[in-house]
């Protein structure tokens, strides 16, 4: 089956097993000039191009591929055709040449495995990220929508290539990833810089929710019913469920699972005053929790500063 986006139409005197891109077609409306080049892919779909366009997309000459003169024109091959096999399919081609060309292949809707095969190629045809993997462009909006379920995967990518942006907002999504499951491999691509920024993260965020977990509610002045011996039971029982909330504390700890189990101790308390401060501690802690950083940072900002 042809890859989506490529056509089966064929002239009576083609191989039947040639397809024909859709957009990278003979005529193709992409540029006013005709195709000189013929990029065939390894699942045999052809691909009509401009040479001066992939030429001024490169850095290396399309991977060395693309031989010119010094009046930067195509020179021929020796077999006298400008016809070029590649060793990638019709879909990560596709993209590369979308690319290329500077137009969006979003419609394609590319799985993620062509989009990282795609990354990959890019790279190697000398076409810079920088312009095509940053914020919203097609490509980089492709990528970060496979974030929620590749987050590894994709942060692993980003690491290898340097973006900063879509690491970034992929490591939000890594926050219940456990960090001792990660293979040499996964390191060695990561990189140390990369690594370094995912542990901060975890190990800042659990620090974090430990540290806003330690302040007792605040005691009132004694009353006739409530002594500060009584409100000191809030305290133990506070530091009590804090501890195991600390002991389990994970970076990706939902605020719903603290507040379940801090205001389970307002069962405890018969003072209105206590019960008052009670739920403002934990409402307090709740907001302060949800604000600490979710995402990597390249800039080292000491954990309890992060907070408000």
């Amino acid at each position: 089956m042809p890859t989506p986006g490529l056509s089966p139409d064929l002239t009576a005197d083609q191989d039947p097993s040639v397809f024909i891109s859709t957009t990278f077609f003979p005529g193709a409306d992409i540029n006013p000039h005709l195709s000189d080049l013929v990029l065939s892919s390894s699942d045999s779909v052809l691909f009509y191009v401009h040479a001066h366009i992939l030429l001024a997309s490169s850095d290396n000459g399309f991977n060395s591929l693309l031989p010119f003169t010094s009046d930067n024109r195509l020179s021929r091959f020796h077999t006298g055709e400008n016809h070029i096999a590649v060793a990638e399919d019709s879909s990560s081609l596709n993209i590369v040449l979308h690319n290329s060309y500077d137009i969006s292949s979003a419609q394609y809707s590319p799985s993620f495995e062509t989009l990282v095969s795609a990354v990959v190629s890019l790279h190697t045809y000398g076409i810079s990220l920088d312009r095509c993997l940053v914020p919203s462009t097609p490509l980089y909006n492709s990528l970060l929508s496979h974030a929620p379920l590749r987050p590894l995967e994709l942060y692993i990518l980003a690491a290898s290539y340097d973006r900063y942006e879509l690491a970034v907002s992929t490591s939000s999504h890594l926050l219940s990833f456990t960090l001792s499951s990660l293979t040499d491999d996964m390191v060695d691509k990561m990189g140390a810089k990369y690594l370094k920024r995912l542990f901060f993260l975890h190990f800042g965020r659990t620090s974090a929710l430990k540290r806003l977990l330690l302040p007792p509610p605040h005691p009132h002045a004694p009353t006739n019913s409530c002594s500060f011996s009584d409100q000191k039971s809030v305290s133990r029982a506070w530091a009590l469920v804090a501890a195991y909330l600390a002991w389990d504390a994970r970076p990706d700890m939902s605020t719903h699972t603290i507040k379940t189990a801090l205001c389970s101790l307002e069962e405890q308390v018969d003072c209105d005053i206590c019960r008052t401060s009670l739920n403002e501690r934990i409402r307090d802690l709740v907001i302060q929790w949800s604000l600490i950083k979710v995402s990597i940072s390249f800039t080292h900002i000491p954990w309890q500063q992060r907070t408000i």
